[in-house]
């Protein structure tokens, strides 16, 4: 989510096992660092505009429906415009994108505007969405192809680990007094942006001088058969597995930008906006925990029964929360973190299993219901406002009990033919 997943992209390249890929690897995994980080910066962004502009909850959410819409709709434009211009253009191109995005926080400050706001929110999302498209395959190329499982770990590691630093730094450098004016406020911005727009300055003209592997993008499913009747829409799972990310990165998105705002409640110990950051790390240092957990966990265990578990997990946290306060309430939903962190390779293979020639469009599927992270935290902020933050995570129950269905009985396939193969493969 954030730590967001990547894109789907597929891709064949020369492995030369002669070849020093250390430093484009450490490039790549600095995109994933980079993902995390920009993307955890909304988590604070989210309670310091709704102060500065006197907002409703569900108006400040919109900082992650401006962010993550951009994922939804840019994930067709980006296969193209990579397919058009390269791996290694498109991410430069990317980068672009990213720092003009980050530069508009700029005179959106100047102008004190949230409009302007919103609009670099969702230039910074085009600019992300579109580097992930072309980054994991890029890391995938880097090293001996059975391995490119290792280091896609290695990068979500670090993407992992952006999320748990991000709150704190952001929340040190963007969170001023309370008695600030409201230019002063919206000054506080300008700092981190302007930082992080220099560094991905930096970091494209790393890459541009970087020697890459060159990668030849293989057949796209969408060449397939065209005669052919099938289609990703006649599988329930597949349909059912997408509307679980759907869930699963919009209750994960929303617990994580309500934080602040729920943790400065007064039955809540009235914390501090800086105090409250540190605990948004530990909720996403929870992921990263967590992950590690699952490398070996989900060796030994079938990904439905993980689901299972810790989706029910997470529904007695929020549970938890919404019937206590204070400290109770507090480490209940800091601790649905852990839970999230493996749901993610939990529902994506199980959605587009047994597909065939059709598994790069299920992907795509898969991949563009991120817009969760768009719609779960307006809803809550919705709710927020009319019955109250502890009742707001009732969205966030229903997300995670349609998760416990899916991984019940949603992704059980009801193809007749699929359901032969797998058989005949297991």
């Amino acid at each position: 989510m954030a730590s967001v997943g990547g894109g789907s992209s597929s891709s064949n390249s020369s492995y030369d096992p002669k070849a020093n890929y250390t430093f484009p690897l450490a490039l790549m995994v600095t995109l994933f660092f980079l993902f995390g980080f920009v993307t955890v910066m909304n988590d604070i962004l989210i309670p310091h505009l709704k102060g500065l502009f006197d907002l409703a909850n569900w108006q400040a959410m919109l900082v992650q429906s401006c962010f993550f819409g951009a994922f939804f709709l840019m994930s067709a434009p980006a296969g193209w415009i990579i397919g058009r211009m390269g791996y290694k253009k498109g991410i430069i191109t990317a980068l672009g994108v990213l720092a003009l995005g980050l530069l508009l926080f700029v005179p959106a400050s100047m102008v004190v505007s949230y409009a302007f706001f919103l609009f670099a929110l969702f230039v910074v999302g085009t600019g992300i969405a579109i580097l992930q498209v072309a980054a994991n395959p890029y890391i995938s190329a880097l090293g001996h192809p059975d391995k490119a499982a290792m280091r896609l770990n290695l990068a979500g590691s670090f993407n992992s680990l952006a999320t748990t630093i991000g709150p704190i730094i952001g929340a040190a450098l963007i969170f001023v007094d309370s008695s600030a004016s409201a230019i002063e406020k919206a000054e506080s911005v300008r700092l981190p942006y302007i930082g992080v727009a220099i560094f991905v300055g930096v970091l494209a003209i790393a890459i541009s001088l970087a020697k890459l592997p060159k990668i030849i993008p293989t057949e796209d499913d969408s060449s397939e058969d065209e005669s052919s009747n099938d289609s990703i829409w006649n599988y329930r799972h597949l349909i059912l597995g997408a509307l679980a990310i759907f869930f699963y990165v919009g209750a994960e998105v929303a617990c994580g930008s309500i934080l602040i705002n729920y943790f400065n409640l007064p039955e809540m110990g009235g914390m501090e906006e800086k105090e409250a950051a540190e605990y948004v790390s530990l909720y996403w240092g929870g992921l990263m925990v967590g992950r590690i957990i699952g490398i070996f966990a989900l060796q030994k265990f079938k990904m439905e029964k993980a689901l299972l578990f810790v989706s029910s997990i997470a529904l007695l946290l929020v549970l938890t929360t919404m019937i206590t306060t204070g400290t109770i309430a507090i480490w209940s939903i800091v601790s649905v973190g852990l839970c999230c962190s493996v749901m993610w390779p939990c529902i994506f293979p199980l959605g587009i299993k047994g597909l065939g020639t059709l598994t790069g469009k299920g992907s795509g599927l898969m991949v563009s219901m991120i817009v969760g992270g768009a719609v779960l935290p307006v809803v809550q902020g919705a709710l927020a406002d009319s019955i109250g933050y502890s009742f707001s995570f009732v969205i966030v129950l229903i997300a995670f009990a349609y998760l416990a269905f899916y991984a019940l009985q949603g992704h059980k396939v009801k193809n007749k033919q699929i359901e032969d193969e797998i058989v005949d493969a297991e």
